[in-house]
């Protein structure tokens, strides 16, 4: 791993958050993701599960945690079991954590490798009365591929047909929402890296420059600051292209007038950054352009202060919904009539701003959260207002990264990012 090792109290007091919220004898399991293929012999680079990195720390292909906390035997109330290590291994993959190393790594004290599990998992089991499960709950989850953990759930019920099962999946969205200090110094650390790989492009950025050759500039500025690179599929969008909401392919020039979308974030120590940016291609805005700008910085300013405690989100997104109708009223967007004739489940300001306003954001990019609770001091969130107009080839959307405080506006985790339109040219044309 590139990152610094975290200190292993935060995965302790992580894991005892988990095991205050299950029932009286029982059990839960965690598995790491799989290594996924694509052809012949190769694979996709190895991504590990979130939740059992939140619960131990453990950064490696092929482990299981188990949580048992009522067990009879001390030593299984928090067992790791991992792949064993051997010479042969450390030549052809590298190191792999032995057992005091996944000790230091997550505070766990049982550790057994894999070739054990069956044998161990029968003898708690044979004492657990149910069996909390980890399905993945997010609600833009797309399922269709079987992951580890779906096999292992498949062959558990029938394996053990008799217990009872619950879901994992609330408790991990409640204890995952609200980040801890490490955490949050995590986060920062990403959003730092991210305002290097934004200020090197500030210098970098003129007519004439590819969209693939911009993404290229971010990805040294992410990787040499210790990160794996992107946090999500990077969105390098100039001109009609930013009127795209997903648009990935980064493949187009840039030319003189148009402004650049840049949707990117790096990660680091598998915590997520995500930044949008607009910016000039030669350096100035026009007129125009800056106008839809400000408006868009105008609604992410105001909508920064509904992010406090007690705020409710489906509200909040309601309420951001009427301060973009302002903005594109000024802009002369819509008017009057468009509101008039607006139907309740899509009003006139969604023609120019269709996506929400604000996600969780932590060890995923779309983290998990409960979204029909009030939102909590220590959740991050982002803020990313946007204004679309394919027929003026412009799309501007601005976002920064937040966390709700106990009183008082959020904290930015972005704010030494440069967003006012006439500091990003002021840099832009010192070069």
């Amino acid at each position: 791993m590139k990152y610094d090792r975290i200190n292993k109290e935060l995965y302790i007091r992580n894991r005892s958050k988990f095991i205050s919220q299950l029932e009286e004898g029982a059990l839960a399991v965690f598995n790491s993701n799989d290594i996924y293929p694509i052809s012949a012999d190769s694979t996709m680079p190895f991504q590990q599960h979130r939740d059992i990195l939140y619960l131990s720390g453990v950064d490696q292909e092929e482990s299981i945690l188990v949580l048992f906390p009522g067990s009879k035997n001390e030593n299984h109330r928090e067992v790791l079991f991992l792949r064993e290590t051997n010479a042969h291994i450390a030549v052809w993959e590298g190191e792999k954590l032995d057992k005091q190393m996944a000790y230091e790594t997550s505070g766990i004290k049982t550790v057994y490798w894999l070739e054990q599990f069956q044998s161990i998992f029968k003898q708690m089991m044979a004492e657990a009365s149910t069996v909390y499960i980890n399905t993945n709950e997010h609600l833009r989850a797309n399922t269709e591929v079987e992951t580890r953990e779906d096999r292992f759930i498949k062959k558990l019920k029938i394996d053990y047909p008799a217990h009872q099962y619950r879901k994992s999946a609330p408790i991990m969205h409640r204890i995952r929402s609200a980040k801890e200090q490490e955490e949050l110094e995590l986060l920062q650390k990403a959003c730092t890296i991210t305002e290097a790989g934004f200020r090197r492009l500030l210098g970098f950025v003129q007519p004439g420059v590819w969209e693939y050759e911009i993404e290229a500039e971010l990805a040294h500025e992410f990787l040499r600051n210790r990160s794996k690179g992107f946090a999500y599929t990077p969105i390098v969008a100039s001109g009609k292209n930013a009127c795209v909401l997903h648009y990935i392919e980064n493949n187009k020039q840039c030319l003189d007038g148009d402004v650049i979308l840049l949707d990117v974030g790096a990660e680091y120590a598998n915590y997520a950054s995500d930044l949008t940016r607009c910016v000039p291609v030669n350096g100035r805005f026009t007129a125009r352009q800056k106008q839809v700008y400000n408006a868009v910085l105008n609604v992410k300013k105001e909508a920064e202060k509904l992010l406090v405690p007690g705020t409710i989100l489906a509200d909040y997104h309601k309420e951001v919904g009427n301060i973009m109708e302002r903005q594109l009223l000024d802009l002369g967007l819509i008017d009057q009539t468009d509101i008039k004739n607006q139907k309740p489940e899509w009003p006139a300001y969604k023609k120019y701003f269709m996506h929400g306003t604000s996600h969780f954001l932590g060890l995923d990019t779309h983290d998990v959260g409960i979204w029909n609770e009030p939102i909590q001091a220590g959740m991050v969130f982002t803020c990313e207002p946007g204004i679309y107009i394919p027929e003026e080839g412009l799309g501007i959307r601005l976002e920064d990264d937040l966390v709700v405080q106990a009183s008082g506006a959020p904290f930015n985790l972005m704010r030494n990012i440069p967003i006012e339109a006439d500091e990003i040219e002021s840099i832009m044309n010192s070069k």
